[in-house]
């Protein structure tokens, strides 16, 4: 008798832990032009997908050949004083997707990759901390009615972040190119800003760019108060 109460025990538990899916992170990419260096990663999992009952999709930390400029690695995070606040604009619309990459297929633009640090007042990294990013496409239009060129994500465990978009078009009632962005670390206080870039510059707001062929690569540093 005890023996058949074991084996029944023991045919109920493989069937539970059979019914339990299994859950295989995928890192995100854009849609039409995947990040360099996770394309063999996810060919894998795409070809084990008879295996996966879920998949969840979690923030990429950055590559790191975005973490390069002219061939040195950007190791050591610089800082130079706090991040100044812009003002938020009629533009922004809160409770945005948490993605890296803002492309979509068909998305006209010259791509532009962003990467950088949120740092604290002492220049140390700030992992966790939450980014969220807006802005108007390559014609210089703003979409206000869903989430396109929209998004939100928290750094890595060494405060970087990085950012896939197209450079911003000229709208006529601001005829400068700009990226909207609030910045608020895991236990700080929110600062909104804006970038520029380095035709039209603005002091402690100015992207520093890279061409890279066909898409360029900027860096900014966030400095805000923990």
């Amino acid at each position: 008798m005890k023996h058949i109460l074991s084996m029944a025990i023991v045919m109920i538990l493989i069937s539970a832990c059979a019914a339990v899916p299994q859950v295989v992170e995928v890192p995100t990419q854009p849609v039409d032009q995947p990040t360099p260096g996770i394309v063999s990663e996810l060919a894998t999992l795409v070809a084990n997908t008879a295996e996966i009952d879920e998949v969840i999709v979690v923030t990429q930390s950055p590559p790191e050949d975005f973490f390069t400029r002219n061939g040195m690695t950007l190791s050591l995070p610089v800082c130079n004083g706090l991040t100044p606040p812009q003002m938020e604009g009629p533009y922004y619309t809160p409770d945005t997707p948490e993605r890296n990459s803002l492309l979509e297929e068909g998305m006209a633009g010259t791509r532009l990759v962003l990467v950088g640090y949120v740092l604290d007042q002492d220049c140390q990294p700030l992992p966790n901390a939450w980014l969220d990013f807006w802005q108007a496409d390559s014609n210089g239009d703003y979409d206000n009615a869903g989430y396109r060129l929209r998004g939100h994500q928290f750094t890595d465990s060494q405060g970087r972040y990085y950012l896939e978009t197209v450079l911003p078009g000229l709208y006529s009632s601001r005829p400068i190119e700009h990226i909207h962005v609030k910045v608020r670390p895991d236990a700080g206080a929110e600062v909104t800003s804006q970038l520029y870039f380095p035709d039209q510059p603005v002091e402690g707001l100015t992207v520093m760019l890279e061409e890279r062929g066909d898409y360029f690569v900027g860096y900014f540093n966030f400095v805000v108060q923990e």
